[in-house]
């Protein structure tokens, strides 16, 4: 296991000194699922909610997050983003509990000394954040499931890839909505 790099040798944290990395083209990958009821799911698709279109909101705050992230993460640098873009995919298979559900996946990439991996997950966390926002008058009882980093390439340590792949299946995605 890799060492942690946010605290000095006094034990006191610290923002990593990144001046001796290369800059290298770096991208990172994540997702998060937001489930609810199957009717408030159809009223998304069907672009009835009051507040508006909960996508294209939702797309839109993913960006500012991400674009924001350092604000947020005390020792995350300040990344010059050249991309992110964000995906929402519809879980249209109920789990256990009858919800139907939302899949956000968030794309994020650089090019720097630094990753983005911080900037995809806050990027997937208010993309679903926002959606619960917008519908939470209809259904309360959302709620906000595995969001985690999927894959990371750039810099030394290249690529990773989370090792359960399979869990995209596994989640009855039907395709991408808009």
């Amino acid at each position: 296991m890799d060492e942690l790099t946010h605290f000095s040798d006094a034990g006191r944290a610290r923002m990593v000194d990144v001046a001796e990395k290369s800059s290298t083209r770096r991208v990172a990958i994540a997702s998060g699922i937001l489930r609810m009821q199957p009717e408030t799911l159809a009223r998304i698709r069907e672009g009835k909610i009051a507040k508006g279109d909960v996508l294209i909101v939702a797309d839109v705050g993913a960006v500012m997050a991400a674009k924001r992230t350092a604000d947020m993460i005390p020792m995350c640098h300040p990344i010059a983003l050249t991309g992110v873009d964000v995906k929402f995919s519809e879980i249209a298979e109920p789990d256990a509990s009858g919800c139907v559900g939302i899949k956000v996946v968030a794309t994020a990439s650089c090019t720097g000394q630094t990753g983005v991996e911080m900037e995809a997950l806050c990027a997937a966390n208010v993309a679903l954040l926002t959606i619960y926002d917008m519908c939470k008058a209809i259904d309360r009882g959302m709620r906000i499931e595995y969001v985690q980093l999927e894959e990371k390439r750039g810099g030394k340590s290249g690529v990773w890839l989370r090792e359960n792949q399979g869990l995209r299946e596994d989640l009855g995605l039907r395709g991408e909505m808009k």
